[in-house]
């Protein structure tokens, strides 16, 4: 498995994993509270620190696995690269979008900061499971 490949992995993991983290964590504190009123601020910036330094964490521990591969990367892993990275920014385009539309409508500051994780999420997601498929199955054909 490439090294590119692997931390495609990691990223798609940590992601998920901290993003149920924070969602089960506000919903949690919800009870009979309305949402907009949940403080969430606290558990959004421990998700995205947390998921920072998860994947740094699990992709050096994954890099000690084929040390000599860490680094390397040649045209395949450089286009795979891209494909998943231009693809997966249109998540991140459309959670700014709705957030921009959140605001000027004046919704809750809950609201357009959950979209706009949501946007990261759903991008970081699509990215990496594109980079994997990509590893697995070949990039499409244009």
């Amino acid at each position: 498995m490439a090294s590119e490949e692997k931390r495609a992995w990691v990223m798609l993991v940590v992601t998920v994993v901290a993003y149920g983290v924070y969602v089960a964590t506000v919903l949690g504190r919800a009870g009979a509270v309305p949402l907009t009123e949940v403080p969430y601020v606290a558990p959004l910036l421990w998700s995205i620190g947390g998921a920072f330094l998860a994947s740094m964490v699990l992709f050096i521990a994954v890099s000690t696995t084929a040390p000599a591969e860490v680094g390397k990367k040649d045209q395949r892993d450089r286009e795979i690269h891209r494909y998943g990275e231009y693809t997966g920014q249109w998540f991140l385009v459309a959670g700014a979008v709705a957030a921009l539309v959140m605001a000027m409508a004046e919704l809750p500051h809950f609201w357009i900061a959950n979209v706009l994780y949501l946007g990261f999420v759903l991008s970081a997601v699509l990215g990496s499971t594109l980079k994997i498929v990509a590893y697995r199955r070949g990039l499409p054909g244009w």
